[in-house]
């Protein structure tokens, strides 16, 4: 899959937005823009977008038509997330996985660290967002607004991080690969060197093709996130294309962590059937 112009030319507003670094934006034309933007809110990123945006304030490739110009001033008079307001929007909800076995590990790990004398917030802040983003892969594809929050909070507070102990969290956990997909992410599409991602295993090749899949298909299955419903006549009615389009990412995912990617279908698949109107 390309690497599509849209796509560039988000990423370069995020990677400016988000990290300080400028890149000239390629001409679009209108619809491609607001494709763009559609894709801006699905992801939850509009703040870094309205940031970028008005560091390419004087870039000649920013669209020139009305009513795109209105859009694009609705957005950049956003102001951008704090990274502590990020974090604890995070922390405030547990983090959770859906594998029996690997919840139960994961609520040990919480709790052994809490009473720990070596105690550090900011490395269960770390797992918390990596806990976070693997949800949302799962569930949804991958999360830009996840990906930037870690990369901001890396940049920001990583050298409070005892990545020795986040490494032998995440091994247990069968995280590894997961949480290497995540750091590739940000190496491959925000710029990142691998020395500031010491708990990475190695880069993922696929990173920024999976990123690519996510961008395309998040705003459709967001468009359409029903599994089943109930029909006037009391039959039950499934939404197969949701439902095949949620195990085609499962089995792209895999690979990354059996369990946890299984054991998330099986749950969304039964809480789909647990919500239908009786």
């Amino acid at each position: 899959m390309k690497n599509n112009i849209i796509n560039r030319n988000l990423f370069r507003l995020l990677y400016s937005g988000a990290f300080n670094c400028n890149e000239p934006l390629e001409p679009m034309s209108a619809f491609k823009w607001k494709r763009l933007l559609q894709i801006t809110e699905v992801q939850d990123v509009k703040p870094y977008v309205a940031r970028g945006l008005r560091l390419h304030q004087d870039d000649p490739n920013l669209p020139i038509s009305p009513s795109l110009q209105q859009e694009i001033e609705n957005i950049t008079s956003l102001s951008m997330p704090d990274v502590n307001s990020s974090t604890l929007k995070i922390m405030q909800t547990a983090p959770q996985l859906s594998n029996i076995l690997l919840k139960r590990r994961l609520k040990s790990i919480i709790r052994k660290e809490e009473n720990s004398e070596s105690y550090s917030l900011e490395t269960l802040q770390l797992l918390n967002t990596i806990i976070h983003n693997v949800n949302h892969t799962l569930t949804n594809g991958i999360s830009l607004r996840g990906i930037i929050d870690m990369g901001r909070f890396l940049r920001t507070k990583g050298n409070l991080v005892d990545f020795v102990k986040l490494e032998k969290w995440l091994h247990h956990l069968g995280m590894v690969r997961m949480a290497s997909l995540q750091g590739s992410i940000l190496i491959d599409i925000f710029k990142f060197s691998i020395d500031e991602l010491p708990f990475m295993n190695k880069e993922e090749t696929s990173a920024t093709y999976l990123t690519q899949r996510s961008l395309t298909h998040t705003a459709a299955d967001t468009a359409e996130n029903w599994h089943f419903r109930m029909r006037t006549n009391g039959m039950v009615e499934n939404n197969s294309r949701v439902l095949r389009r949620n195990l085609t990412r499962s089995l792209r995912y895999i690979r990354f962590n059996p369990f946890e990617t299984a054991s998330n279908f099986l749950a969304n698949f039964s809480r789909s059937l647990s919500e239908i109107e009786e």
